[in-house]
């Protein structure tokens, strides 16, 4: 799902967008002055996509997405392209400014029909159906038409929001209609940026309306889009810096069968920017640890009081790739949780954190996938995904911790109240060990003296992005490959040197 480094940060609910427009209407905009923006807005932005289509059938439904699909489809008529609207909710219903926009189509004769089974779609549709107000699931008669217009194949844009997709959370309200380039208005919406949004939104459009800044200004939002523009980076390195500026990161990891986490998460740490790296693992690892990354301290350990020694003089420590579930992972990890120093909690750190058997740190990073996510909250995983930054938050709130909460459209919430949003990545992520990298990300730029929060959001922000230039190559993305493009990246945005 690209998105534009111009589009605004902030993100806001369906109800805090919708207090936006009250606000603009009650400062002076008329409520039909904004709508004729809007229309004008999508009718622009679906012509720089497909100038040539010629065609535009408009899917209406009610409310003021109906009343911006009318007043798109005059704006088409009069430029000569043959249209159609077919209506699912009568447009006799409409009230305000909608019924005004369909007064001015009718006036001009739009051609406009009640949607029935087999109804022509041509060229490019627009979905005016259902906006941010929806509550509950899509029902009959728009489930079926939302069916018919997935299953054709056409070019879609989504007036505000794909219908039947959650403005709050970016679920599905039973289904959604997936377009191609949605447009929206005054606010951008959080649920367009995470969920199930990245298969229904497409490119994403945004039209302030000319809304009034001071009412901008004034709006509370629920959270922020990850970009260069909004994180926070590490500083140049001085020309006299030396390792024990730029933190002392342990790893404690890799049980039997699983010792590539740890060494994994191990590099990540270093060519993230860690002064020095140890790496605390089984002693059947240390051999290949040490071929691998010769600059990584590795040890092995094989009790809680070996590892006292280790974690001693760490200043982070990066606990739970590889780390299993037995009774050695379990012996580490008390060493971990009984620790008051920066950490990362990861993948069985999680799992046992859940089972009751290790108590999270407060101030740890934690690094769940939506299954971890849910046994940690004691959830279904379906609960967790239908409301991604509820649960990001719950996280953090009941852990005290900063939750980054992995899948499509990645949340990083703060105990208090912040919560970040990347809607970067690519589907060849979807392979085993990119988790124990992020871990490893994040624990270097934490030594580096990012504080929690922005070492995540930062650590997540670059793990995307270089997701997306390895992706490029298609399927067969490995884990160990975004190493040296986050490398890349790093310094791209925060060179090593001014």
């Amino acid at each position: 799902m690209p998105t534009d480094t111009l589009l605004p940060d902030r993100l806001y609910s369906g109800a805090q967008v919708r207090e936006l427009d009250t606000r603009l209407i009650a400062a002076g905009t008329p409520a039909f002055e904004l709508m004729q923006r809007a229309a004008l807005a999508t009718w622009r932005a679906l012509r720089r996509r497909w100038p040539q289509a010629g065609q535009l059938t408009v899917l209406a439904g009610h409310g003021n997405n109906a009343g911006d699909g009318y007043l798109v489809a005059a704006l088409a008529q009069r430029a000569g392209w043959a249209v159609q609207v077919w209506y699912v909710t009568a447009p006799q219903r409409l009230q305000g400014a909608a019924a005004q926009a369909y007064a001015q189509a009718e006036a001009e004769q739009v051609p406009v029909g009640a949607w029935q089974a087999g109804a022509a779609l041509r060229g490019v549709v627009v979905d005016a159906m259902l906006g941010t107000g929806l509550q509950g699931e899509v029902r009959a008669p728009y489930a079926e038409v939302i069916g018919t217009l997935n299953a054709r194949g056409l070019p879609v844009v989504a007036v505000d929001i794909p219908s039947g997709l959650c403005a709050d959370t970016g679920s599905l309200l039973g289904c959604a209609v997936r377009a191609q380039l949605t447009v929206t208005y005054i606010g951008l919406k959080l649920g367009l940026f995470t969920g199930e949004a990245a298969e229904h939104v497409g490119e994403i459009g945004f039209a302030s309306l000319d809304a009034e800044p001071a009412c901008v200004r004034e709006q509370p939002y629920s959270a922020r889009r990850l970009g260069p523009h909004s994180l926070v980076l590490p500083g140049a390195r001085p020309a006299t810096a030396h390792k024990g500026q730029f933190g002392r990161l342990l790893v404690i990891g890799g049980d039997h069968g699983t010792g590539g986490a740890s060494l994994m998460s191990a590099e990540m740490a270093l060519r993230g920017g860690a002064g020095m790296v140890s790496l605390a693992t089984r002693a059947e690892h240390v051999a290949a640890a040490l071929v691998r990354l010769p600059e990584v301290m590795a040890a092995a350990v094989h009790s809680a009081n070996q590892l006292l020694a280790l974690a001693a003089p760490a200043s982070v420590l990066v606990v739970g790739p590889g780390l299993g579930q037995g009774a050695w992972g379990r012996s580490l990890l008390s060493v971990a949780a009984a620790s008051d120093k920066p950490q990362v909690w990861d993948a069985d750190a999680l799992n046992l954190a859940a089972s009751g058997l290790a108590k999270v740190p407060a101030g740890t990073v934690i690094t769940p996938h939506p299954g971890e996510a849910a046994r940690l909250l004691g959830l279904a995983t379906a609960d967790v995904q239908a409301d991604r930054p509820a649960a990001a938050r719950a996280l953090a709130e009941r852990f005290g911790c900063v939750a980054v909460l992995k899948g499509s459209g990645t949340l990083v919430a703060a105990p208090d109240g912040r919560l970040g949003v990347c809607a970067h990545g690519h589907p060849a992520m979807a392979t085993a060990g990119l988790g124990d990298v992020l871990a490893g990300l994040i624990g270097a730029l934490l030594g580096q003296g990012l504080a929690p929060y922005e070492a995540a959001c930062l650590g997540v922000w670059l793990h995307a992005r270089a997701g997306e230039r390895e992706g490029v190559h298609g399927r067969g993305l490995a884990a160990a490959d975004l190493i040296p493009t986050i490398r890349q990246l790093l310094e791209e945005i925060s060179p090593c040197q001014k």
